[in-house]
């Protein structure tokens, strides 16, 4: 016998049953289609969604947290509540000798500047930072480098230029190697960086002028003052984990009521990256569960065509039983009608729903609007298994047809 797959005569046969009623097997057919555009469009769109909105992060550490001073909230030793009070390097010192924890860290100072070089200005923002920032917001380098440990320890005047900064005092030349105005002091520039995440702290770094922490503090008679201090922990350590240790080591040294909660304040940001993945996570639990309805409601077209197909066709499948064909010749015969409607309606849907999102993909400049090739396989493989089960009972059906009711079938 041969394989109906390489069987000319049965792929005729199929196309002319599936032809006979054109109108009932193209509204099958397109509800096969959209079950698989909808399916592989909220699957695509999700997974574009949630790449714009991960962008938000890239390139700052979603495991960092943010310690920065706010004013007391209640009267302790003799201070009124509302004092102000500023972190020093001896706070930093302390938490990072209290919280061994913590991976990479690194103190902020920050002021407005106006930056100059010739006879151009800028009006942006200088901060002090020390290595561990590159870590934490990590910047993206157009030229040169970035600040390092030796630019710190020796209080160097360097610095690396944001680049919309670099790009209004210099144009298209490079400012490597040439010394900007600062508030009055030169530095070396010997970077330029740009912010790569949404997120930020102290500013974006397109428009800031970063310097190491020891030398603005020299140039600004700031002391020891700190305005931020930031950290990573080290993996499977949640950084909000840190806050009481971070709170009895910073009351330790300045006059902080035991149970004022608000003069320390603490920006989580692994509990912002956790809300975003939450809400995806429901989103992809509701585009499954859209996506599946739109897909069952298909199948069970295939389901119904099939089952009115066998219908029609029961003196011809009796006739066959007649002179010999067996159970299984009729059972592949009604599977593959109902395989091939699948297969052609689910195709066509899936290259709809890949069109459309790189319709959106183009409009919104954003890569991630795509389906995957697994997840457009995942979807294929799930139709056809659906497709097939729906094809079953009628195939079953028609195999169950004896040929003497079937001849006095009317």
């Amino acid at each position: 016998m041969k394989n109906p797959i390489f069987d000319i005569d049965n792929w005729k046969e199929i196309t002319a049953t599936l032809a006979r009623n054109k109108t009932r097997t193209f509204l099958t057919a397109f509800g096969i289609f959209w079950g698989t555009a909808m399916l592989a469009l909220l699957w695509g769109g999700s997974q574009g969604m949630q790449g714009m909105l991960m962008k938000n992060f890239d390139g700052f550490a979603t495991n960092s947290c943010a310690v920065f001073p706010n004013r007391t909230t209640l009267p302790y030793k003799g201070f009124k509540k509302g004092m102000g009070w500023s972190l020093t390097q001896t706070d930093i010192d302390n938490i990072r000798r209290a919280c061994p924890e913590i991976d990479k860290s690194t103190g902020m100072l920050r002021y407005a500047a106006t930056i100059g070089y010739s006879d151009k200005s800028y009006s942006g923002s200088i901060q002090g930072v020390e290595q561990g920032y590159a870590d934490i917001n990590t910047p993206q380098m157009f030229e040169g480098r970035f600040i390092n440990d030796i630019d710190g320890r020796g209080d160097k005047k360097v610095c690396v230029l944001g680049k919309r900064i670099a790009g209004e005092l210099f144009g298209d030349v490079s400012p490597l190697g040439k010394f900007v105005l600062i508030d009055n002091i030169y530095y070396l520039v010997v970077g330029v960086a740009g912010q790569k995440s949404q997120a930020s702290i102290g500013g974006s770094i397109d428009e800031s002028v970063l310097v190491p922490l020891s030398t603005m503090r020299r140039a600004y008679n700031a002391g020891v003052r700190i305005d931020y201090f930031v950290y990573t922990t080290a993996p499977g350590v949640k950084p909000s984990s840190l806050r009481p240790r971070i709170m009895r080591t910073v009351r330790a040294m300045h006059p902080i009521h035991p149970d004022d909660t608000s003069a320390v304040e603490m920006w989580d940001v692994s509990d912002e990256f956790e809300q975003v993945t939450s809400v995806f996570t429901g989103i992809n639990i509701l585009v499954l569960f859209v996506g599946i309805g739109s897909l069952l409601a298909g199948i069970i077209g295939v389901g119904n065509i099939m089952w009115i197909i066998v219908k029609e066709r029961t003196q011809e499948i009796g006739i066959r039983r007649a002179i010999g064909a067996k159970p299984r010749d009729i059972i592949m015969q009604v599977l593959f009608e109902s395989i091939v409607l699948t297969i052609v309606a689910g195709t066509a849907g899936i290259c709809f729903a890949v069109l459309v999102l790189v319709g959106v993909a183009i409009g919104t400049e954003e890569n991630g609007f795509q389906l995957m090739f697994s997840h457009a396989v995942t979807i294929m493989a799930l139709f056809l298994v659906l497709g097939t089960a729906a094809g079953t009972i009628p195939a079953l059906k028609a195999m169950n047809i004896k040929p003497i009711e079937a001849l006095n079938d009317k």
